[in-house]
């Protein structure tokens, strides 16, 4: 269910305002979508504006950055292993910012944003 980003029905005194105007539906936001493991899948979304987003659906691949030599190649992922923002998405396999994941290179914490940059990055941990 989309969540709706306008102005509230209610004072802060909790009585009841009277609405000058309807909803927009550029105050009505996307619906919570995860970026999992799996077949890579994308998804296009044209912003206000005529701006454009891509948002990673699933992926099973990540650009490795290496610190010590700075090269950056390009890694499989196995799984989630570690996430501090929640522990749910360890077990549910959801690829996000700051998450730490198992590639075929060693561990990786992510560091772009599936959901806004349509791209998976991460650095390789020690």
């Amino acid at each position: 269910m989309a969540q709706w980003h306008g102005i509230s029905r209610r004072k802060s005194s909790g009585g009841r305002k009277v609405q000058a105007r309807s909803k927009r539906s550029t105050e009505i936001s996307t619906e919570k979508q995860f970026a999992l493991v799996g077949d890579p899948k994308r998804k296009i979304y044209r912003k206000t504006g005529g701006n454009i987003m891509v948002r990673v659906m699933a992926a099973n691949k990540v650009s490795i950055n290496d610190p010590k030599s700075g090269k950056t190649t390009l890694g499989d992922i196995h799984s989630v292993v570690e996430n501090a923002s929640d522990p749910n998405y360890v077990r549910r396999n959801i690829l996000v910012k700051g998450a730490v994941i198992e590639t075929s290179q060693g561990r990786v914490r992510i560091t772009s944003r599936p959901g806004k940059d349509g791209v998976i990055n991460g650095v390789l941990i020690e």
